[in-house]
């Protein structure tokens, strides 16, 4: 499940977790979105101003499954999930500007720190997303 904050429709922050980690789903979701709001290293810490602009959004993640090839993705239907060794990377689908599987894949590898060249592995997922 991941927790997205938007500000003027830019992004603000993302955090989530392929697997839960609390004990509800509610909880999960608060945990999400409070690490989005603060823990997200690509963002400074949200003030407390900043919160009647923040929209919100989650996105419940469903099973994930292999995908052999690139053809067995679609960046507007499916996220991605790449694996190699103890690394692992995920992209959310549709998202804006990410149009095509291989563009998809390469932001995944580079958020893992798994070079396009060596061994890895994709799977794919469906989300819910609720805004």
């Amino acid at each position: 499940m991941f927790v997205s904050l938007k500000k003027g429709g830019r992004l603000r922050g993302c955090i989530g977790t392929i697997q839960g980690t609390e004990s509800c789903v509610a909880e999960e979701i608060i945990q999400n979105a409070i690490s989005a709001g603060l823990r997200d290293p690509r963002f400074d810490p949200v003030d407390k101003e900043e919160l009647p602009a923040l929209v919100y959004s989650v996105d419940v993640l469903g099973e994930p499954e292999p995908a052999g090839s690139f053809g067995d993705l679609d960046a507007e239907r499916y996220g991605v999930i790449v694996r190699s060794d103890e690394r692992c990377g995920l992209l959310l689908p549709n998202l804006p500007g990410v149009t095509t599987p291989r563009e998809q894949v390469k932001i995944a590898l580079g958020k893992a720190g798994i070079r396009e060249d060596e061994p890895y592995s994709m799977e794919r997922f469906e989300v819910v997303r609720h805004t």
